[in-house]
């Protein structure tokens, strides 16, 4: 299936590395021209350089998601060597490197504003950024990757659980402010998916209990994901699929939905 993605400029927030790197990888894949955005530069130089291996066309740039002036100027600088944004995936995010216990009390205001800079302030300054250039072309493709934890939250990381839930009333906003200008918004809320952090984890753990990795992985799903029906972790890959589709030429109708990818987990209509 082509999904009409040829020559469309595509950002992707977070996108060096995990599921930001998988979906990246997919949108070139695609016939996309991939902007990689992050902050480390060692690790967008290797992910552009294994798209163009590929035979696909990607650039690589850096910025600090917490600084609007840094936001401002990173979207200038990808439309004057690419062309103005067609498609804007928001992938950055993250608890704040809290300690897999962090409570409510644990969190300070100080924490809440850097997981809402991240999480939400990001998505709302690229999206801003962004928007006029496809108001323009009167075509536009925004999907933001929240969390399963943004409409079944966790125990702990409630600033984290907060701003994902945020971020998808995000969406719905946008989606009915700019369909009619031919934007669609959408969101995908991932479960547990694997990544290279995620298995560094599982094998730590793993090595302690004398357990195969795959051992681990089920015995951590089934304690921290006892609805996950599939008994495995997601993929970038099949994330990326799903985010490819939705901005496509076949998702025109598709506008203000949240789709979850997370074996069942969340147990809900």
């Amino acid at each position: 299936m082509d999904l009409g993605l040829g020559g469309k400029v595509a950002l992707v927030t977070g996108g060096s590395i995990g599921i930001g790197k998988g979906i990246a990888q997919m949108l070139a894949r695609e016939g996309a021209c991939v902007a990689v955005l992050a902050r480390g530069r060692e690790a967008i130089d290797a992910t552009v350089a294994e798209i163009r291996a590929e035979g696909h066309d990607a650039a690589g740039f850096s910025c600090d998601v917490t600084k609007p002036a840094e936001i401002e100027r990173v979207v200038a600088e990808i439309s004057a060597a690419m062309g103005s944004v067609d498609i804007l995936v928001n992938n950055t995010g993250g608890n704040g490197r809290e300690p897999n216990n962090a409570k409510f009390e644990d969190l300070d205001d100080g924490k809440w504003q850097r997981v809402s800079d991240i999480n939400l302030m990001a998505t709302v300054r690229f999206s801003r950024a962004v928007l006029p250039g496809m108001q323009a072309k009167h075509w536009g493709r925004i999907v933001n990757i929240s969390s399963a934890a943004g409409q079944q939250p966790e125990a702990v990381y409630a600033h984290y659980n907060a701003m994902k839930a945020a971020v998808n009333n995000l969406t719905k906003s946008l989606s009915r402010s700019y369909g009619g200008d031919g934007i669609t918004v959408n969101a995908v809320a991932p479960g547990i998916i694997w990544s290279e952090g995620f298995a560094k984890q599982l094998k730590a753990g793993a090595d302690e209990r004398g357990l195969t990795i795959e051992e681990a992985e089920k015995q951590f799903l089934r304690k921290v994901k006892p609805n996950n029906v599939i008994g495995r972790s997601g993929r970038v890959e099949e994330v990326g699929a799903l985010v490819a589709f939705l901005c496509s030429r076949y998702s025109g109708f598709i506008t203000g939905s949240v789709y979850r990818i997370d074996g069942g987990s969340v147990a809900s209509v």
